[in-house]
């Protein structure tokens, strides 16, 4: 554990990201994309089916696109508000007081692993990783009362993601969002049971990744991924804002940043050239997709996406080739 987290930022030139910037939405608009008005990324499964690849088969797409449909039917439960009014017990019961954070904390934590949290942390908000415009172009704002995120990984099948680029690798990060979903939703009501407030997100309102580092969940690697000494990047982020008082934990510095100037096993492993060969971090950046202001190896998503869009479903490469994601044991205790 370390007192200051384990990257750096131009205060400068850092500023909130726009939502609209990401290429999921980029591809709506952006007409200087590659893959602006080009179909989905899923849309040429009739192709790679007629192609009789053994990773590419009918089976395995009715599979996927099966497993999109619970994180899709959950979206629309991931609300500001309670799901559902108070029963009379709790009504009577009135706010939980919080006269130990610490231990609130700790109850906060075991309530997320029930819920099938891999790792979870605490952090305060720093509101310049909260996204200034959401993926319509309204302005978000998170209420100031809302001070801390519980950032929680959900893992993905190892073998599955090992088959990368296939549909089994992608099945296994649908099934990875549709617990975000559940864990999220289900974190947040619980919150709002004791009498306060939270805010259930995926990859939206905000981004995971800086509220991950900051709560102490690993640190940011070449592949532009989150990675943890457990599981590698072998994990998906999602994360719940409250009002409920607790205590933030420390971020970590595992030596990640020094491995990765050498390691350049995800880059070897990009099909799409999209992951940087050079030595050390920098503030530069590969597209538009990329915030300013952050010194790391900036991932080029155009061409990550473009080869989504070519591979006929998403691709996990970079996660299965990290020696971190190999790692059947971890080497710190559950945090």
């Amino acid at each position: 554990m370390v007192e200051k987290t384990p990257y750096e930022v131009d205060l400068q030139t850092l500023k909130r990201f726009d939502e609209r910037n990401t290429v999921f939405v980029r591809k709506l608009w952006d007409k200087s994309s590659i893959f602006y008005g080009k179909p989905d990324y899923l849309s040429n499964a009739l192709q790679r089916i007629a192609e009789r690849n053994s990773k590419y088969t009918r089976i395995g797409y009715a599979r996927l696109m099966a497993a999109w449909d619970l994180p899709h039917i959950l979206e629309q439960f991931q609300s500001w508000k309670k799901l559902s009014p108070d029963n009379e017990t709790l009504f009577e019961l009135g706010q939980f007081a919080v006269d130990d954070p610490t231990r609130m904390s700790q109850e906060v934590k075991e309530t997320a692993r029930l819920y099938g949290a891999a790792l979870v942390g605490i952090t305060e908000v720093n509101p310049l990783w909260v996204y200034s415009k959401d993926e319509n172009g309204d302005a978000i704002e998170i209420p100031e009362e809302c001070r801390y995120a519980v950032v929680i990984a959900v893992t993905m099948d190892y073998q599955a993601i090992q088959t990368s680029p296939s549909y089994l690798a992608a099945t296994a990060t649908a099934l990875g969002y549709g617990e975000m979903a559940y864990v999220t939703i289900a974190m947040a009501q619980s919150i709002r049971n004791l009498g306060y407030r939270a805010i259930p997100m995926s990859n939206d309102t905000a981004l995971s990744i800086p509220l991950a580092i900051d709560a102490g969940l690993g640190q940011l690697g070449r592949n532009g991924l989150l990675v943890t000494p457990q599981y590698g990047s072998r994990i998906r982020l999602c994360k719940v804002l409250t009002n409920l008082p607790l205590v933030p934990d420390q971020p970590v510095d595992f030596g990640l940043t020094e491995i990765c100037k050498t390691c350049k096993q995800c880059a070897e492993a990009c099909e799409a050239n999209a992951i940087s060969y050079d030595r050390d971090p920098s503030y530069s950046v590969a597209c538009v997709s990329n915030n300013f202001g952050i010194k790391r190896w900036a991932v080029n998503a155009d061409r990550c996406y473009a080869f989504w869009q070519k591979n006929g479903a998403s691709c996990s490469n970079c996660i299965a080739a990290c020696p971190f994601t190999k790692r059947s044991h971890s080497p710190l205790p559950p945090h």
